[in-house]
């Protein structure tokens, strides 16, 4: 038989990371048989992570679902019979139907995040489907709604500072971002203005990989981010720091926000960060004296009470040295802020139902056990892309909740993941070599298309296809349900936007990606005349916006605020230190029962759960480990390696205890995503799903627990 030839099409990697990578898949006979990295693309420069540099072994990977799968035993027993796609959609519908009839089109609920980034197949890919059925909708705010809130608020919906403009920075602050880990390629810019003498400063209350290439970290307390930056805007403004000519011209509320920081002195928040007063005044210094002076904001911040307070204080710092005036100076929050997606047409919000209630997803176990009082009640529950058993907070409610016996739960899914193995119907879902897509950006300025070029293994579908047929079966005759994803794009993206001049599909396909137009990393300086998208125009230290109320500011959030606004009550007008919730510092008596703070961050070796199943990925990251320091470890007879426990009052988890100085007194690290199928628990199950202080935010780094050795 003559050899096959090998071909080479264009892909973009569909996990949620801000790098979004322009990958090259390597396909023989069919088959997806390697991947690297686009050596043409400016932000991937042809490298790819350690999660994806092997990406074929995932997609023929032995435990794949290939086939429609109905549950034969107890729920999480992962028992099942393999049935046809007919019987699966017929299934699906029919109960469907019979809940309907019963208990309205409410009682079905959607579940979805981003283990998928594409625009057609990803977070939004079944939101046109559930929104035209009426049934819940969900809200998805597991990441950055409260940073964005934070930002809109203060800034506008700007994308800020290009990441690539970072190789023009003197002076760089990467502000509880593991970049290394999780913004790999954007840390390549890091690493060229170093090259070229700029000094790096990690602000994270442990050592992370990226903190220990810094030329100066940071420890700083959890949750206390808020504090650290007030300080600094006292300094900046005590010392005659502040560049006048752009606060004047291109500001609003300095008057009020100097009144707010005249008490918020170094000393004060040295006794709340743990950070001498004299580091924050240097910080502070040489933050304001070395333009063009960049930050980057990790989404970590936002992760506890006061997390978004403590993101518009952050917001406030280059409009006050006028960093914005110059090529890398600024803050770089998120990216998508000015990308042509038509998320309308992509959700088609206008098919909600009047009245339709909102569930947040983070707070699934809450509403599938009871304990959030609903009416009717979920009585079918259908989870794509995402794996919250795993991933979302309070684990074991989420667990209780999927074991209801009057549960119908429908997954599409590659694997039986934790939350797959609760499910009634397993439908078999396609891969990225093996689907059309863009995949959306929101790490950097590109539009990043993916070649459906590999065969469709066993009986998988994508994801619109799975969704177009069970909209088919519903007798929904919209044309959104019947496009092919070739037509998804045409529509998915506005290409008649300035942002996309002289770009189309067709483009991408010949390049495999395309920049939008918004101006050349090394000349984009979008706020150095002001220019900002806020109601004044202007950076707004003050903001009456903020004051009408707690919006939930997110593009990719659902457009449903007439039926269910963020909050009621209105915000701070003003940035401030909001303290946490949980903490020895602000929580005495729970300290008591359980002293140390513990925060979960994304792991190096899998994204967010993908991965974690994998032998090689998790050789690599190694097992499930609690991260304690030296005088923590004693106190409590724990040496290295030994096997401990991890609890509080929401629950536990065992790992290996490695005893340390990257954490200080008091914090503990584990990294989140490892499977509980094949662990004694996960670090999300001691993590509260009450919300953060804006945005509906995940409140997960504000926890307290004990730890002790398991005998």
């Amino acid at each position: 038989m003559a050899a096959q030839l090998k071909e080479t099409y264009y892909g973009g990697c569909p996990h949620d990371c801000p790098d979004t990578c322009s990958m090259v898949f390597e396909v023989e006979d069919g088959k997806l048989t390697g991947v690297h990295g686009n050596p043409e693309h400016p932000m991937t420069r042809g490298g790819l992570c350690v999660k994806l540099d092997d990406y074929e072994k995932r997609h023929y990977h032995p435990d794949r679902v290939l086939h429609p799968l109905r549950r034969t035993g107890p729920k999480g027993s992962k028992q099942f019979e393999r049935i046809s796609w007919d019987e699966a959609l017929n299934e699906v519908i029919s109960r469907w139907k019979d809940i309907i009839d019963e208990y309205g089109t409410q009682a079905i609920a959607p579940y979805s995040y981003l283990g998928h980034q594409g625009l057609i197949h990803g977070l939004n890919g079944g939101d046109a489907f559930f929104n035209r059925l009426g049934a819940t909708v969900c809200e998805r705010t597991f990441c950055g709604e409260g940073s964005a809130t934070a930002w809109v608020l203060t800034n506008g919906p700007t994308s800020g500072v290009d990441p690539e403009s970072f190789a023009h920075s003197k002076y760089i602050i990467l502000w509880g971002c593991n970049s290394v880990s999780t913004n790999l390629h954007a840390w390549h810019f890091v690493k060229d203005a170093k090259d070229r003498g700029a000094k790096l400063i990690v602000i994270d209350p442990y050592r992370s990989r990226t903190a220990r290439q810094a030329d100066w970290h940071v420890t700083i307390r959890p949750g206390t981010d808020g504090a650290l930056a007030m300080a600094m805007i006292h300094t900046i403004i005590e010392e005659n720091l502040v560049d006048q000519d752009y606060v004047d011209n291109y500001t609003v509320g300095f008057k009020e926000l100097a009144e707010r920081a005249g008490t918020r002195t170094p000393e004060w928040a040295a006794e709340i960060t743990g950070i001498p007063a004299d580091d924050i005044r240097t910080l502070a210094r040489e933050y304001a004296a070395n333009n063009p002076a960049a930050i980057r904001i990790g989404v970590a911040v936002e992760r506890n009470w006061g997390g978004g307070q403590a993101i518009r204080a952050i917001s406030c710092l280059p409009s006050l040295t006028g960093a914005w005036r110059e090529v890398g100076g600024g803050i770089y929050q998120m990216t998508f802020w000015e990308h042509p997606y038509k998320l309308d047409v992509i959700s088609q919000p206008q098919l909600i139902p009047e009245g339709t209630r909102v569930i947040n997803n983070l707070q699934i176990g809450r509403a599938l056990t009871g304990e959030m009082e609903l009416d009717p009640p979920i009585m079918s529950l259908m989870c794509w892309n995402s794996n919250p058993v795993t991933q979302a907070p309070e684990g074991d409610k989420i667990i209780k909740g999927l074991e209801r016996e009057d549960l119908f739960m429908v997954s599409a899914e590659h694997f039986i993941s934790d939350t797959a193995a609760y499910a009634d119907i397993v439908l078999p879902a396609a891969m990225g070599a093996e689907m059309e897509d863009i995949i959306l950006s929101w790490g950097h300025n590109y539009l990043t298309y993916n070649t459906k070029c590999a065969d469709l293994p066993g009986e998988v579908l994508s994801n619109n296809e799975i969704f177009n047929r069970l909209a088919a079966r519903m007798g929904f005759e919209e044309d959104r349900f019947k496009w092919s994803d070739s037509e998804c794009l045409e529509h998915f993206v506005d290409w008649d936007s300035p942002a996309c001049e002289g770009l189309s599909v067709d483009y991408l396909r010949e390049n495999g990606y395309a920049r939008i137009k918004i101006g050349e990393p090394h000349e984009r300086a979008p706020h150095k005349e002001g220019n900002f998208p806020t109601p004044s125009g202007k950076c707004e230290f003050f903001s009456e916006t903020a004051a009408n109320g707690n919006f939930i500011i997110a593009p990719f959030r659902q457009m449903y605020e007439d039926m269910q606004p963020g909050n009621s009550e209105p915000l701070d007008s003003l940035p401030d230190y909001v303290p946490s919730k949980e903490s020895p510092q602000t929580n005495p008596e729970l300290a008591g029962k359980y002293p140390l703070n513990i925060i979960a961050p994304k792991s190096h070796g899998f994204l967010n759960s993908c991965y974690a199943n994998m032998d090689n990925k998790i050789k690599r990251q190694g097992e499930q480990f609690v991260m304690l320091s030296e005088a923590d470890a004693g106190e409590r007879g724990i040496s290295e390696g030994d096997p401990v426990r991890v609890f509080n009052d929401r629950g536990a988890f065992e790992v290996v205890a490695k005893v340390t100085d990257d954490v200080n007194p008091g914090l503990v690290v584990s990294s989140l995503g490892y499977w509980r199928q094949l662990n004694n628990g996960t670090a999300n199950v001691v993590s509260s799903a009450d919300f953060a202080d804006m945005g509906h935010a995940p409140r997960v780094f504000d926890s307290l627990v004990q730890v002790g050795r398991v005998a």
